[in-house]
């Protein structure tokens, strides 16, 4: 039982998740691990990914198992349209980016849909949240909805409409025209973006 108290403390320590290689470099044997797994005191959230039985559920399961099991990964698209309330849509994957030349990650779960942005659109707009005491990357919801007027042969052009119409129903202080302008420019999206700015103003 010590050896699960000792091993349960690391994971408390690590917020609750780990990865398995993570939680055997940080000294829980492999035997106390998969001990832990076998009685139910840690739970797998996906291949190779695992957290405490006893800590609350995840609110975002699946944008956790993804920015845990790839650091780089940046949310956009759809999946970031909905954490601003930008859109009605209920994403079908978990949309991230990654920089153009990276390995393709190995992820058999939840479904996704990744884009490979150059290296300067990628590092563009790109904040930092706090999801179940676990901060991810997200690109903040200017750079969203200009990707999404960018990648609109995805999933219509009706959606970035949508996005952009929502953006502007929200209280000023919360919309950034020039960071807007900024972003469509350098995603080549000004003349399909200006028309419909135009109109909201």
């Amino acid at each position: 039982m010590r050896k699960f108290d000792k091993a349960k403390q690391i994971f408390t320590e690590n917020k609750g998740i780990m990865r398995t290689a993570e939680a055997l470099d940080a000294g829980i044997a492999p035997k106390t691990f998969y001990a832990m797994r076998d009685q139910g005191i840690i739970i797998q959230l996906s291949r190779g990914l695992y957290k405490l039985a006893d800590t609350p559920p995840l609110g975002n399961p699946d944008l956790i198992t993804v920015a845990l099991k790839i650091p780089e990964v940046v949310f956009c698209l759809i999946t970031a349209l909905d954490y601003y309330n930008l859109t009605e849509q209920v994403p079908q994957f978990v949309y991230f980016a990654i920089p153009q030349g990276a390995r393709r990650p190995k992820i058999h779960y939840p479904p996704v849909n990744i884009i490979w942005p150059s290296k300067k659109v990628y590092e563009a707009g790109i904040q930092e949240v706090i999801l179940d005491n676990t901060p991810v990357k997200i690109y903040d919801p200017e750079k969203t909805i200009t990707d999404c007027f960018k990648y609109r042969n995805k999933f219509g052009l009706d959606v970035a409409i949508d996005a952009i119409q929502r953006y502007f129903e929200q209280p000023p202080r919360r919309q950034n025209l020039n960071s807007l302008m900024k972003y469509a420019k350098l995603n080549r999206v000004e003349k399909i973006i200006t028309p419909y700015i135009d109109t909201l103003l």
